[in-house]
């Protein structure tokens, strides 16, 4: 059986078992120790399709139940799998072959005018709403948490990521006009107005989270401060202060990092800071696992810095901090896969049981990428001139430092964050 021998070159580390559709019970054991995890492959179809297809196969296999894990979860068997894929790159016959494929077309895939750039937001982003209430913070933030220690809550990790982001962006006086790029349920644009003092417009492409955007900041009293638009960011076109994106540059596409970061400079007054916040790959440029790109994320991919400075430098702009989050993003994920697995019945009751299992590949998956498979964040802070922030970082800890004692960050700016305030907790403790 040619699945059989791909599996035997494969498990190099640990322990896999694997029964097969007719009941055979194989045992591949790796000349190393490691993980030891099962799966019962259930019909002939899955396994034909892991043969040829291997990355979209696995994932859908899980989904339709075809594929199932044995005595333990599908994390247990993705955390095995991937390390031993991570090793083994080049057993499976056809995985060069499927790889030059992937690359060769990615541009293809990537390639995200506005209308498309609309449907795969809403893809992701217009599920229904309790959805994402029902595994993310309170404030909803759906990208990487900050851990400085690594013991904090997802609470206190997320207010933590806001306040280091708003310490970057050098927001030291009051109402600079601060443009979101992407700016998902609101919770940024609305700290930022509330705790800094800044007047925030936050732009994105989905009508969900626009809705709830929108009643967040009338709620708050801060419609007068902050206001949400349905608008993609190439339709910008007035300038401003500062610019902050987070979570949203996975969406950009390789084809138009030139255009994202032309509009950057020329939306960005002449003494602008900007902070852009996303998904990156330690190794490489690299093309999105195909089940990723067909179930969650289509038109999505996370690029290697080496994809993205050369667009900075040719916008004109001025790289002046890189910060690389590393296993940040694998704790935030962590976070996620608990919390959606101790409200899975309900998530059940807003989809079904195929849209869960999908989800839990994907959070599974995704942390193991953090955890393993060389993924991390980064923060590129940019500016249009070479004087336009001080000559070293003390600036950045000064004002988390101010943040985290309740005091003012700017002269006369709103009202400071309140003793309950999670990043408050975390700094006192």
């Amino acid at each position: 059986m040619l699945l059989h021998a791909i599996l035997k070159r494969l498990v190099r580390q640990g322990t896999l078992v694997v029964r097969f559709p007719d009941g055979t019970l194989r045992r591949y054991r790796g000349e190393r120790p490691g993980p030891a995890a099962g799966m019962e492959i259930r019909t002939h179809r899955a396994v034909r399709r892991l043969i040829f297809n291997p990355a979209l196969a696995f994932g859908e296999a899980y989904m339709d139940g075809d594929l199932v894990p044995l005595d333990g979860s599908i994390y247990d068997l993705l955390e095995l799998v991937c390390l031993n894929v991570n090793e083994s790159r080049g057993s499976h016959p056809g995985e060069g072959l499927m790889q030059m494929w992937r690359l060769a077309r990615r541009r293809l895939d990537q390639l995200n005018p506005a209308p498309r750039a609309r449907r795969n937001a809403a893809h992701h982003y217009d599920l229904n709403g309790r959805l994402y209430a029902l595994f993310l913070d309170r404030d909803r933030q759906y990208s990487c948490a900050y851990f400085p220690t690594g013991q904090e809550t997802l609470e206190e990790a997320q207010a933590l990521k806001k306040r280091h982001i708003a310490a970057k962006l050098k927001l030291d006086r009051p109402d600079l006009e601060v443009l979101d790029i992407g700016s998902g349920w609101g919770g940024l644009a609305l700290t930022l107005a509330r705790d800094w003092g800044a007047r925030v417009t936050g732009i994105t492409l989905s009508t969900e989270q626009l809705e709830v955007s929108r009643a967040r900041a009338a709620e708050a009293g801060l419609a007068d401060r902050v206001r949400f638009e349905l608008m993609d960011y190439r339709a910008w076109n007035r300038p401003v202060d500062r610019i902050v994106s987070v979570g949203m540059f996975e969406h950009v596409g390789i084809d138009h990092y030139r255009t994202f970061f032309r509009v950057v400079r020329d939306s960005l007054r002449e003494d602008g800071v900007a902070l852009i916040h996303a998904i990156g790959r330690s190794d490489g440029p690299g093309s999105t696992n195909p089940w990723l790109a067909k179930y969650i994320f289509p038109g999505g991919y996370s690029p290697a810095l080496s994809e993205v400075l050369p667009a900075v430098e040719k916008a004109g702009l001025w790289a002046t901090d890189i910060e690389i989050l590393r296993l940040h993003y694998a704790q935030t994920l962590a976070h996620w896969r608990r919390r959606f697995a101790a409200n899975r019945d309900a998530i059940a009751s807003l989809y079904d049981e195929r849209f869960c299992r999908m989800f839990e590949f994907y959070l599974a998956g995704s942390e193991l990428a953090f955890r393993i498979g060389g993924h991390m964040n980064w923060q590129l802070q940019l500016a249009r001139r070479l004087d336009a922030l001080p000559l070293t970082r003390d600036y950045m800890f000064e004002a988390e430092r101010r943040a985290a004692a309740g005091a003012a960050v700017a002269p006369s700016a709103a009202a400071a964050p309140s003793p309950s305030d999670p990043a408050q907790r975390v700094a006192r403790a």
